[in-house]
Order: C-alpha cells, then sequence, then structure tokens
C-alpha cells in the first residue's frame, strides 16, 4: 500500500507488478508467435529460408547501467551488446539495430561520438549493421542509448523460457558476480555462439539470458514453464572473491541460463567442451514440480538504487 492508500508509485508495485499490468491490455496480432513475455518477440517471417524474426529493445541510462564519466566506447559496446544477448538466447543472430539517444544538451560531443563508436565496433563483431534512430534532449543532465533490435532464428531452434520440464537441469555459462565492481558489465561478449550451438544440439529445452542474476532470472524461466525449482547453491560457478548470494543477485553477467533433459546431459556437457574450452557449463540445480525454497532476489528496478 502507498503511504496515502491510492495511487501507488512504480517503487511500491516494483518492476514485475508494473510489467504484469501493463502487458495486461495488450492484444496480440496475426504473425506474432511469442509476443511480451521472453528474451525476444518472435514473428512470422516472409524469407524463404523459413527462418523467423527475433525483435527486441534495450536501453542504458547513467546512473543505473553506467557511472557518469565511463569510457564512452565501452558504454555504447554495452548498449547494444545487451540486446544481442537476450536474442543469443534464443538462438538467434542480430542483424540490423536501431539508436535512440536521449542526452542533455550539454553533453560533450566527442562523448556521444565515442557512444556510436562503440556500438558500431559492437554491431561489426557480431554481424549486424546499424541502420538509423533518432536523437532528443533531456531537460537535465543525463543519457539514455536504447536499442531496438532484429535478429533471425531457424524457425526449430528457436528456445524460449516456456519449454522446462519437471526433471530438467539448470545449467548456467560461464561464471556469475562482480561484473559492475569489476567492469564486466561493460566488456562482457554476448553469447551468441553458443546460444546457436545449444539452440541446434536438440538437449535444450528452455533459455534465457542473466541480465538480472539466477534469484530473479530463474523464477521467470520456472513460471514461464509452469514448474518449481531446486538449486544446489555451492555448485554455482562464482568469480573468484564472489560469495555465491552476490552471484546469484547482483545481475549484469550476461550469461545464459538454459534447462537440459537429464537423458541428454552428459553428452552435451562433453561436447560442449570440446567445442567451448574456455566457457564452462556447469549444473546448478533441476526444475520440479513446486519451489520448496525460494532464492534471494536479483536486480529489480525502482526498487534497487544501486
Amino acid at each position: 500500500m502507498s503511504e496515502t492508500g491510492e495511487n501507488p508509485s512504480v517503487r511500491e508495485w516494483g518492476e514485475e507488478a508494473l510489467v504484469s499490468h501493463l502487458l495486461a491490455g495488450l492484444s496480440s496480432a496475426p504473425g506474432v508467435l511469442t509476443g511480451p513475455g521472453d528474451d525476444c518477440a518472435v514473428l512470422e517471417s516472409d524469407s524463404e529460408s523459413g527462418e523467423l524474426l527475433l525483435f527486441k529493445t534495450d536501453s542504458v541510462v547513467e546512473g543505473v547501467h553506467f557511472k557518469e564519466g565511463t569510457d564512452a566506447e565501452r558504454v555504447g559496446r554495452k548498449a547494444l551488446c545487451r540486446a544481442i544477448s537476450d536474442m543469443a538466447a534464443m538462438g538467434g543472430r542480430p542483424t540490423f539495430a536501431l539508436v535512440t539517444l536521449a542526452v542533455d544538451d550539454e553533453r560533450a560531443v566527442s562523448e556521444v561520438t565515442g557512444w556510436y563508436r562503440g556500438i558500431q565496433e559492437a554491431a561489426e563483431s557480431f554481424g549486424c549493421a546499424v541502420v538509423g534512430g533518432e536523437t532528443t534532449r533531456l531537460p537535465a543532465r543525463g543519457a539514455l542509448l536504447s536499442i531496438a533490435l532484429l535478429g533471425k532464428v531457424g524457425r526449430n531452434e528457436c528456445l524460449l523460457r516456456s519449454g522446462g520440464k519437471v526433471g530438467d537441469f539448470v545449467a548456467v555459462t560461464g561464471r556469475l558476480g562482480g561484473s559492475f565492481a569489476s567492469g564486466r558489465h561493460l566488456t562482457f561478449s554476448p553469447r551468441v555462439e553458443q546460444g546457436q550451438w545449444l539452440a541446434k544440439s536438440g538437449a535444450v529445452t528452455a533459455m534465457m539470458d542473466l541480465s538480472d542474476g539466477v534469484g530473479s532470472d530463474l523464477p521467470r524461466l520456472a513460471k514461464s514453464s509452469g514448474v518449481g525449482y531446486a538449486i544446489d547453491l555451492e555448485s554455482v560457478p562464482c568469480h573468484e572473491g564472489v560469495p555465491v548470494e552476490r552471484a546469484i543477485t547482483e545481475g549484469e553477467d550476461y550469461e545464459l541460463l538454459l534447462t537440459v533433459s537429464p537423458g541428454a546431459w552428459d553428452s552435451l556437457a562433453k561436447d560442449w567442451g570440446g567445442r567451448f574450452p574456455d566457457c564452462e557449463l556447469t549444473k546448478i540445480g533441476e526444475l520440479t514440480e513446486s519451489t520448496d525454497r525460494s532464492l534471494p532476489s536479483g536486480w529489480e528496478h525502482y526498487r534497487n538504487r544501486e
């Protein structure tokens, strides 16, 4: 309840409740295969290849996703790579991007052009093109870089959050925690190649990217799949010096969270080690009928301030 008992603030509601409320009023349309609630929207395509379209928006805000004075090229790179990471989590690849920039009119041009150099560097690295966008002025000091990203995925290779089944193993790529403090949130590499390989394996039942931490993202995947979860905290792969609670709550890791059919795990893990020796794949739990012990929540906009 708000202090007045009426007209609660978005901080009082929190991100999950606000998004659910906003989405309740939306309707679908022909050609929409997967709408709100997954890492990307999935749309029908007229392409002769039979591939599906992926559509994603994402943004970074000064003071939330990067600090004032942060290296401009790294900020721009992060802005695009965040959206690419969501596409990787569905087994897709990025194709075209639009960039919207909102910034105060006292901002140095050199910083703005640095953001765009970083965006272009990321686009070239992952095989997509920046094809336009928009700029607008903020009434006070600040900056927002928003990305609209199109991509493609094979019709039979698109991985959703909703495909998990009771008994599936839960796994993550890489190591978790300490991303913002270490600066890794500016230098991470979206797992595009790994995501496509996992999508083609036939072993993965559900997948999403880890942007808000296992503590927030795993419950979202489980809810979409209509199941619960059980996690072995001691098995969570943490970066050196990062306690497990921080590793599951901090977010900004941009690794992949996935579920795997139990009978396919051993073969998948063996093949993964040969294909991606520099990127770990770790089993951390399983999907269950219900959740006996919930995890500490990860990052949540409107409630987290740092």
